[in-house]
């Protein structure tokens, strides 16, 4: 299972960008997916997280700015990043919670992450 993330780039403070990050193939369950960053220097961290019943959960720096939002299948979610700030630059990546069926038939439960997608929101 890949996760492929898009939509980073240069924003200047106070402007708006959005990400999204598709799973590569086809998936029988979505328990969560979601979005963490890392800026440099710093520990990864919880942006915004959806779970399959639709219950969202934001890190307090971005609630009110950012909105995470998934298609029906949620196999491609999105982060809606409005009003951004200089400390919201670091590299984004994609999480997924996900449950698929092998060759086998055998269900295979994991956590998968995209590749990351630089973020940079200039002064």
């Amino acid at each position: 299972v890949q996760l492929q993330a898009c939509g980073g780039g240069l924003v200047q403070a106070g402007g708006s960008l959005r990400l999204s990050c598709s799973v590569s193939r086809k998936i029988s369950r979505v328990d969560a997916m979601g979005w963490h960053r890392q800026a440099p220097g710093k520990q990864r961290e919880l942006v915004a997280e959806l779970s399959s019943g639709g219950m969202t959960n934001y890190a307090d720096s971005v609630k009110g700015r950012f909105t995470i939002s998934a298609d029906n299948a949620k196999t491609t979610v999105y982060l809606q990043m409005n009003n951004v700030k200089p400390e919201d630059t670091a590299v984004y990546y994609c999480k997924g919670d996900l449950v698929y069926y092998n060759d086998d038939g055998a269900p295979v439960v994991g956590r998968y992450w995209g590749q990351g997608t630089q973020v940079t929101v200039s002064s």
